[in-house]
């Protein structure tokens, strides 16, 4: 079982990975804490959406395996 959930852990990271790279730069940088309002005013659509939800699910379920990994390794 510790053997599966370990290779999850690294098919989970590795898709994180994808995902985040496969999303366009928003070009915000620290210009979005001086007062930057592009951040804020434009709608995302198809495939930023798509992305930008799939890196919040993989995110969870990373960090859901990742403590069920480490809650076996005691």
């Amino acid at each position: 079982m510790a053997t599966f959930l370990m290779v999850l852990q690294v098919i989970v990271s590795v898709v994180m990975i994808l995902v985040v790279l496969l999303q366009s730069s928003k070009g915000e940088g620290l210009g979005s804490i001086g007062g930057g309002t592009q951040m804020f005013f434009t709608q995302e659509k198809g495939l930023e959406g798509f992305l930008s939800r799939a890196t919040t699910v993989v995110a969870v379920v990373f960090m859901v395996v990742s403590i069920i990994v480490a809650a076996f390794a005691f």
